[in-house]
């Protein structure tokens, strides 16, 4: 049964010990890293792309390599052709993307349209909904390249799912079967949530850029290669221990030596001391929280950090 045929909930049918989504057309509203990657996961599981819409150059290149044959058309045409529409663009535009669509006829009654906003829930869908569609959000918690490699980086990811309560069966089922693991986020909790993920990954990136920038500033012919052992060790101590897990001169109280790091910065690097400052007054605090920092060594640490180390 097809979808459109059901306005009510997604179809599923039993196979072995669970229940799977009938196979569906799909389609794609953006052609960006994520969009692709999910349709061909989608297609893995049997799912067929059938159309997909995207204006740039690279867009139309990433279109081609992942979803080879499926024509680029217009947004409304990929919703009149496809029974589960991924919308895959920025945040800021799905609110007026999902609105247009709804406004021009293009949404149909029991359609599946599947966002991919972290920071959205269902209720940006609205529109649509109030249209006769079925709103799932559904986030994949991972870095996209924008390359096949995308699709095999799904298989154990975490996605954070937000459906009504009775397509909530539906929406984790399509998760499982792009290979990932469905994570309930409630609609209130999605901004939330998608800061979390936001401070690990996004500002990890800015955090190791700017590291081996440095390290190349001092001499360090391959940075990479320096923090590769020592991050990835950071980061599974993190994720197994969380605050006991920090080292180094802020969790030490080390003051001295924060403040001849301050004094390097802003002769080589002074673009780093905002930064610099910010994640070492953060660093301290949960020290100190958690009894790392002892307090008669937070004390100065704290002078320096608060004055920015000037001297």
């Amino acid at each position: 049964m097809n979808a459109s045929h059901n306005p009510g909930q997604m179809p599923l049918r039993a196979e072995g010990a669970g229940a799977r989504p009938a196979r569906l057309t799909v389609g794609v509203v953006g052609t960006g890293r994520v969009g692709p990657a999910l349709a061909a996961a989608l297609q893995l599981a049997g799912h067929q792309p059938v159309a997909a819409s995207g204006v740039s150059d690279a867009s139309r290149r990433r279109a081609a390599e992942l979803l080879p044959g499926v024509p680029l058309v217009e947004p409304d045409q990929v919703l009149a052709r496809a029974e589960l529409v991924l919308l895959t663009v920025p945040d800021d535009a799905l609110p007026g993307l999902v609105a247009g669509l709804a406004e021009t006829g293009a949404v149909r009654p029991g359609q599946l349209l599947v966002h991919t906003s972290g920071r959205h829930g269902t209720g940006v869908l609205d529109p649509a909904r109030r249209a006769g569609a079925l709103p799932l959000a559904l986030h994949p918690a991972m870095t996209f390249t924008g390359t096949s490699v995308d699709v095999q980086r799904l298989v154990g990811c975490s996605f954070g799912v937000t459906a009504p309560d009775e397509l909530r069966m539906a929406a984790e089922a399509l998760v499982i079967e792009m290979g990932g693991e469905p994570e309930w986020i409630e609609e209130s909790a999605r901004p939330l949530y998608h800061a979390g993920l936001a401070i690990g990954a996004n500002h990890l990136v800015t955090l190791v850029a700017q590291s081996m920038e440095l390290l190349r500033a001092a001499g360090v012919t391959e940075p990479g290669r320096m923090l590769g052992p020592l991050l990835g060790a950071a980061l599974d101590n993190a994720l197994r221990s969380g605050d006991a897990a920090l080292t180094g001169p802020v969790a030490r109280g080390d003051a001295g030596t924060v403040a001849a790091h301050l004094d390097e910065l802003r002769k080589h690097s002074p673009q780093a001391v905002a930064s610099y400052l910010a994640m070492a007054r953060a660093t301290a605090d949960r020290a100190l929280a958690n009894g790392m920092l002892k307090p008669e060594l937070a004390e100065p640490l704290l002078d320096v950090l608060a004055d920015g180390g000037e001297r």
